[in-house]
Formats: structure tokens, sequence, C-alpha cells
């Protein structure tokens, strides 16, 4: 069964391949409906600078919202690290408890 993270983020392959040791894993894309002869078939997706592709609560990239199907790029390093937070500004936000206070009957 697919595992979603905690949060994850759409970024444009043409920002993320703006990393200087950027590689990305092809084989992995997520599958598209096409037909060929006649028939519905299922074909690999092929990346170009307009897709969006998910960066995952830990560093990963995938091509969907699961953070364990679909791995496109895996090469968590503290460089990686630094060019999330600092040139895609990607930041997984901290949700405070919301406390609810029961109603009082009058």
């Amino acid at each position: 069964m697919a595992t979603m993270g905690k949060y994850c983020k759409a970024y444009s392959l043409q920002k993320l391949r703006h990393f200087n040791q950027w590689t990305e894993n092809s084989e992995n894309t997520r599958k598209e409906k096409q037909e060929v002869d006649g028939k519905e078939v299922e074909v690999k997706r092929v990346l170009t600078d307009d897709d969006f592709l998910y960066l995952q609560d830990n560093y990963i990239i995938t091509d969907g919202i699961f953070k364990d199907e679909n791995l496109i790029f895996d090469n968590i390093t503290p460089e990686w690290i630094d060019f999330c937070k600092n040139i895609l500004l990607f930041e997984v936000p901290v949700y405070e408890p919301v406390k609810v206070e029961a109603s009082r009957s009058q």
C-alpha cells in the first residue's frame, strides 16, 4: 500500500534541474494511458521541463504524491537540502494543535 508523507510540495522539473547534482530516474515515472493501434495501453510518461514533481518531507522527489512510489530523485545530500531550503524555499509547516473546547449548554 502506498505511503503518504506528512507534507509534499509540487515543483516544476525545470526548477529542480537547476540543482547542479541533479539526476533523475526516468524509469520510475508514472504510467499514462494512451491509445496505440486502437488499443488503450499504459506507457511511462516522458518528463519535460513543464512537468511537476513532488518534493517530499524527507527531501526525496517523486512523480506523484506518495513518498514510496515513482521515485525520481533520492540523492539526499547536505547540498540538496540546502538547495531545497534556500533556492526552492521548501519548508515543512509546523501545525500547532487546535484546542477545541466543549460548548456550554444553557
